[in-house]
């Protein structure tokens, strides 16, 4: 049997935009916002075209200098991301998520990179750039959960210890649903991928365990220095008055 991984052609591909279409058909019918939905799909087609051509010219890249450079640009898109839920002072509260990306996300990926795999080189771009993705997407979206539930909690009232509190609990949902669903609902995609490719799923595994455990530490870390940096920008909310 070939353990090669199978070349989709453009004809087939567009094939899976059937049902893509139809949701769309949906949010139009039922008068939504179909025109965020259309975007986002064109967005995302564009995006992944662009970062294909540009991946690989980036893995054949023997510079450090340009991986570091190429981390930067992921690290303050992420955070300009992570600012979409907030409706208060957006200006102070990028620089907090900023930095909490960068320790959480830094020290996971460090460890990852440098303990778990031990990289040579250090900066080896086939595994430095897709863990360093995968690590921020989830450390943002953990992050724009928890700005979103604090301020929410805030103009409700509550003392901040409190909303730390559920605010954190929040932004971990996520990815606590994941450990708790990986191998019994799903195989996420990183492991569906090397099983694809002809990887063993005894290997396949380990990987994944090293990346579930990655984006939950992150996460946690990240979300948790945010709170913490944050606490008199999200204190100095106003409390919304009940008519």
């Amino acid at each position: 049997m070939s353990h090669e991984i199978q070349i989709i052609p453009l004809a087939n591909l567009s094939l899976i935009f059937i049902p893509v279409l139809a949701v769309v058909g949906l949010i139009y019918k039922w008068s939504l916002d179909y025109r965020n939905a259309v975007g986002a799909i064109f967005r995302m087609l564009v995006q992944l075209l662009l970062i294909g051509y540009f991946l690989t010219f980036l893995f054949q890249s023997d510079s450090a200098l340009i991986i570091l450079a190429v981390l930067i640009v992921m690290l303050l898109v992420s955070s300009r991301i992570a600012l979409r839920t907030s409706a208060s002072d957006r200006g102070r509260l990028y620089p907090r998520i900023l930095i909490s990306l960068f320790i959480g996300c830094g020290l996971v990926l460090s460890l990852v990179t440098q303990g778990v795999l031990r990289l040579e080189p250090w900066y080896f771009p086939r595994y430095l750039i897709p863990l360093a993705g995968l690590i921020l997407a989830n450390s943002l979206n953990g992050i724009s959960l928890a700005v979103e539930r604090a301020e929410s909690e805030i103009k409700r009232g509550l003392g901040f210890g409190e909303t730390r509190s559920i605010a954190f609990r929040t932004a971990l949902i996520p990815t606590t649903n994941s450990l708790f669903a990986v191998g019994l609902v799903s195989l996420p995609g990183m492991m569906t991928g090397q099983i694809l490719s002809g990887v063993s799923p005894l290997i396949a595994a380990r990987y994944q365990i090293m990346v579930m455990a990655m984006t939950f530490g992150a996460t946690g870390i990240s979300t948790a220095c945010f709170l913490m940096l944050s606490r008199r920008v999200l204190s100095g909310i106003k409390i919304e008055k009940e008519e």
